[in-house]
């Protein structure tokens, strides 16, 4: 739509003929675009459509507007019309005819007579307290552009919403009965788990939303900032993506289950096989305590605890689950019970390094003594009085029991420190030598 000359002093036969060549293009334009208007989808669909809240209020003054803007455009035909006649009654028009041209073209000479609902309901005229108007060729061009957008704004925007949302809803309502169906088959039901309760406030949601967008849909619009162009904007889809995200949660939830479903014997058989062997450490850690507190003396040796009986009962109750086919509740259950049975044979092994930690210590002596012994027969000094009583002294103490391991160390240390001194150099003939210091032991 466009907009026509401003007023001025008697037009000439060019200036008319130019003005009236304008006219007539702007009258086809105008008329291109209301008959667009009339055609739009989004019009026909809120004339059917039983409307509630903003859409409905907004559509009501959009209704008039429409109406109006015919009224205005009939009123402006035949405006352009009369002019286009007068100009045609002599090749060179008088100037009676100028005159009346002129004030047919600039003047405001339009009159337009709306109906008392249009024009209450038209959100430019509401509260004129007029019928009829008076208008210019152009005041008439530029209250028909300000309808005509306002108009078309609302049309386009109800046309975007419904065009968007209502579908994407439908094809996430059919994916969400497809997941419905799918819980339903292995026991993820309303009520008894939290999938199943989900899916019924999605379910209901989607309801609402659906029903909603069709009765309202300018409530799910967001217009764009600083925008002015008719349908400036995108729909509103923040409680579609919200729901849309949450059964893609129940989906993953289920596929879990669905995935116990197809391995659970072998997690239930590998989850036996882990409780066995922690069983089997701790009773291992259990016998090598009566060996410590046998064979190493003064020694705090930590207590073993019985095998786990809340997870062997947890096992049976999983065996049961899965006899009767409740994933649901196997899923979760399994995932408890093996982070558990894991924790489990991790503790029976600390117990059996703790428990078993003085004979570790014994047994790492016995090595070092048997190596220092070793390197002492290297280095020729095996047959050496002082060493082979310090040697034997530590080995009694080692290879006895109960054996105190403070007190054998402490021996396994005074064969090591001779020996070293033996290693230092080679001994002086009539200096007296490490045999000789028997104080030392």
């Amino acid at each position: 739509m466009g907009v026509t000359g401003a007023p001025g002093p008697v037009m000439d036969r060019d200036e008319v003929d130019r003005a009236l060549a304008r006219l007539g293009a702007e009258h086809e334009a105008i008329e291109t675009s209301l008959l667009a208007l009339q055609d739009h989808a989004g019009r026909r669909l809120l004339e059917g459509a039983e409307l509630t809240g903003t859409t409905k209020e907004r559509w009501t003054a959009a209704d008039a507007s429409i109406t109006l803007l015919w009224a205005y455009f009939d009123a402006y035909s035949d405006t352009f019309r009369s002019a286009r006649d007068i100009r045609s009654r002599r090749r060179w028009s008088s100037r009676e005819d100028l005159v009346e041209l002129t004030e047919l073209l600039r003047g405001e000479c339009v009159t337009v007579a709306g109906s008392a609902t249009a024009t209450a309901n038209a959100p430019t005229l509401h509260g004129t307290g007029k019928l009829s108007h008076l208008y210019s060729l152009a005041g008439l061009v530029e209250r028909m552009n300000e309808l005509y957008a306002t108009s078309l704004d609302m049309v386009v925007t109800s046309d975007a919403v419904w065009s968007a949302l209502p579908a994407r809803i439908d094809l996430l309502a059919a994916e969400l009965q497809r997941t419905r169906q799918l819980a339903h088959s292995v026991g993820v039901r309303p009520g008894e788990h939290p999938a199943g309760d989900d899916l019924e406030r999605i379910t209901r949601t989607l309801t609402a939303l659906r029903e909603r967008v069709i009765s309202d849909p300018l409530a799910f619009w967001l217009p764009a900032q600083g925008s002015s162009a008719p349908g400036g904007g995108r729909p509103d889809t923040t409680v579609y993506d919200r729901e849309a995200r949450a059964l893609e949660d129940v989906r993953r939830e289920i596929d879990a289950v669905l995935t116990v479903r197809q391995d659970a014997e072998a997690r239930l058989m590998r989850l036996r096989d882990v409780l066995s062997r922690a069983d089997r450490t701790l009773a291992e850690a259990r016998s090598a305590r009566g060996e410590v507190l046998a064979k190493i003396a003064a020694s705090e040796v930590p207590a073993v605890s019985g095998p786990p009986t809340a997870l062997q009962e947890q096992l049976s109750m999983a065996s049961e689950y899965r006899r009767h086919a409740q994933w649901h509740r196997l899923s979760p259950l399994l995932e408890s019970l093996e982070a558990k049975a894991e924790d489990e044979l991790m503790r029976a092994r600390e117990s059996l390094t703790a428990v078993t930690q003085p004979l570790a210590v014994r047994a790492e002596l016995r090595g070092r003594l048997d190596a220092y012994k070793a390197k002492v027969a290297r280095h020729g000094f095996a047959e050496d009085p002082l060493l082979i009583e310090r040697y034997d002294a530590a080995r009694r103490m080692l290879w006895s029991a109960p054996c105190d391991l403070r007190v054998a160390e402490q021996a396994v240390l005074r064969y090591q420190q001779a020996a070293a001194e033996y290693f230092g150099g080679p001994r002086v003939p009539g200096q007296a030598g490490p045999g000789d210091r028997r104080g030392d032991y």
